[in-house]
């Protein structure tokens, strides 16, 4: 492709309302452009892009046995009623009316509507097991857009459905995307982790996210030292056993405590470490009070909480319900003395507490000599805590550290969930209706581009993989009006094409200084310049990933090429 009439407009400086790197250098590359809030075009090298990593995904997903569909993306309303989700998935979801009044809304994700196609057209066990994909573009209301593709209102996605006969066929097609996954992003030279994670809306059990390591990254994995666990700090286990000291058991003390609500404060106020005190926070459950307790040093995971009352409807409670409820500021809550409409449920490590400190629910006062089950009563004892950097990791091996990372693929087992609500039924070998079996299974395209830009890039601009660079060379001639030059350049053009290179060609009448800028911006793997040695036959080969610059004569291109392109592919 010629660089001259090619769209691919750069920018010298950062523009100043993107944050990130991939941002960043997406944009001065030209790769992308902002059209709205969260909305972006592709420019061609963007496409290009996109497309490589597309490529890679169908050709993993068609081994793993994945048939390519494409659904709409305006999906009736009464499909996402049906299954119960309309009133559940919130503002993100975007809805829309048609000129006649029906309601629809904009795929954010396809569960309805794979649901009832295969609903339709499968009613035997002999069609099953089936995995049905597409790569197309989904909506989603973002509150915040940011970080450019990565946190964008519209974005390209590939998801994937999977309907089986049983638990053993759901696990076996779940281990199928799940290799396939592994396979994709290691394709892509991305250094991630499959995390445990939580399903979120979606629903299901047993889900992985595929997390891309990164600085910017907005989900914290906690991994072990010592091992392969890797999980989403919102749903690691915490697996301790916490010892309960011998001291004698103390009388209650009301203290006053002016204007001391953190537990900071109340530590330092009282010279005792924030493991002695207990943390209270007031939710509200299905219209219920529940107060919920960690120990002072711990952080509440409201995933944990929500899964402990079956992912009932959650909410911490405001300010003015606690006042209400409690007859207290929020800072000075606690357990003790609560009106009997409230359940108490607290943290395993609050179980082991010895003469604690809590609030009195009382303004600027707490209590001392708090004893669990002693002073108040709880319903149960569970894991309701976020698991910490040092912690012993939950597979036995190893401590918790922490990492930053990017989500860019998750996979679910839905079960029934949606094949139940929908209808989605075959009949058995001895013709028994039976329910299908469903497996969910996403990858965030445009995510996948900007997450790769984030971890191949340097101070100069990108450095693309060689699988999903959008060419393979850039040729450049350095001085277009230089008839040596240009008639060289020319000749390599055609005959790298012939030799199954995609090749972008500089033939650009900038100065040198200005090409090699854009050359390295745009950070194609090898670029091959063409300069004043061009009437002697020898170029100038540079590998973008090491700096690496060799001079090579033009009988001798083609191989030293493709030793590079085997090199670097490795």
């Amino acid at each position: 492709m010629r660089q001259r009439t090619y769209l691919s407009p750069t920018l010298r400086d950062v523009p100043a309302d993107a944050e990130i790197k991939s941002h960043q250098l997406m944009l001065r590359a030209g790769f992308i452009r902002q059209t709205a809030s969260g909305i972006y075009s592709y420019l061609p090298l963007g496409r290009k892009t996109l497309r490589k990593v597309e490529e890679i995904i169908r050709e993993e997903m068609n081994e793993a046995g994945g048939q390519e569909v494409l659904m709409p993306a305006i999906q009736p309303a009464e499909l996402w009623e049906e299954s119960g989700r309309l009133g559940d998935y919130g503002p993100e979801l975007m809805r829309l009316k048609d000129r006649h009044g029906r309601d629809f809304v904009l795929g954010a994700t396809h569960e309805e509507v794979i649901t009832t196609l295969v609903r339709d057209d499968v009613q035997s066990y002999k069609k099953l097991p089936m995995n049905l994909y597409q790569i197309q573009t989904k909506y989603r209301d973002e509150r915040r857009p940011r970080f450019g593709v990565l946190r964008s209102r519209e974005f390209i996605m590939k998801d994937a459905y999977s309907f089986d006969t049983s638990q053993e066929g759901l696990d076996r097609s779940y281990d199928a995307m799940y290799n396939a996954y592994q396979n994709i992003f290691s394709r892509c030279q991305l250094d991630f982790r499959a995390v445990e994670a939580d399903s979120g809306a979606i629903g299901g059990t047993d889900t992985h996210e595929f997390m891309v390591l990164s600085e910017i990254g907005e989900d914290t994995i906690a991994y072990s030292d010592q091992s392969n666990f890797a999980a989403n700090i919102e749903i690691a286990p915490i697996q301790m056993t916490y010892i309960k000291s011998n001291e004698p058991l103390g009388e209650l003390e009301v203290v006053d405590t002016p204007n001391v609500r953190t537990i900071s404060e109340v530590s330092e106020f009282l010279d005792v470490n924030a493991n002695q005190t207990i943390k209270s926070l007031l939710f509200i459950v299905d219209e219920q009070p529940v107060l919920v307790l960690v120990r002072g040093d711990h952080e509440v995971n409201e995933i944990k909480v929500k899964n402990a009352f079956n992912k009932a409807t959650v909410e911490l409670a405001t300010p003015e319900q606690a006042a209400e409820l409690l007859n207290c500021e929020t800072g000075f809550i606690g357990p003790i003395n609560l009106p009997k409409s409230v359940t108490v449920i607290a943290d395993k490590a609050v179980e082991a507490i010895v003469n604690g400190i809590c609030g009195a629910n009382e303004r600027d006062k707490h209590v001392k000599n708090v004893n669990p089950d002693r002073d108040f009563n709880v319903l149960r004892y569970e894991d309701l805590r976020f698991i910490q950097e040092g912690d012993p990791s939950p597979c036995g091996k190893g401590i918790i550290k922490f990492a930053m990372g990017i989500e860019v693929g998750h996979v679910f087992k839905l079960g029934t969930k949606y094949s139940e609500a929908l209808g989605a039924t075959y009949l058995d070998e001895k013709g028994k209706t039976q329910t299908m079996i469903m497996g969910c299974y996403g990858i965030g395209v445009s995510r996948t581009v900007a997450a790769i830009v984030e971890q191949h890039h340097d101070e100069n601009g990108i450095v693309w993989p060689t699988s999903v660079a959008p060419f393979d060379l850039h040729l450049v001639t350095i001085n277009v009006k230089d008839q040596d030059q240009n008639e060289l350049g020319e000749k390599l053009y055609n005959s790298l094409k012939q030799q199954r290179f995609e090749v972008l060609y500089d033939d650009r009448p900038e100065r040198a200084g200005v090409k090699f800028k854009d050359s390295d911006l745009i950070g194609l793997p090898i670029r091959v310049a063409v300069g004043k040695k061009a009437s002697e036959g020898i170029v100038e080969v540079k590998v973008r990933k090491t700096g690496e610059m060799i001079e090579v004569p033009v009988a001798d291109l083609q191989a030293t090429l493709t030793t590079l392109f085997e090199q670097l592919s490795k």
